[in-house]
């Protein structure tokens, strides 16, 4: 266990980013799930735009490397690409 002040303070600190970063990583895989889910263009481009702008914030704040993000970006634009419009 720690025994500085200093210390003391970093497990603190840490355990509350910790959670915080825990919180926003599951945020940004449910949504990822979500894009993948649909199967509409109109929806799968509204949730895309959701989920594209959780992964830049998250990737700007390095939660994720810049990256990744990236990659996990190109790979929901081209689902999303692949989704056909519904036709009443």
């Amino acid at each position: 266990m720690a025994n500085h002040k200093s210390a003391k303070k970093r497990i603190r600190t840490n355990s509350k980013r910790n959670e915080i970063n825990k919180s926003s990583v599951s945020q940004m895989k449910t949504l990822i799930k979500k894009v993948y889910a649909l199967t509409e263009k109109e929806e799968g481009d509204k949730t895309y735009r959701e989920a594209v702008a959780v992964l830049d914030r998250m990737a700007t704040k390095g939660r994720i490397p810049k990256n990744n993000a990236s990659r996990k970006k190109s790979a929901l634009t081209k689902f999303v690409n692949g989704l056909t419009v519904k036709t009443a």
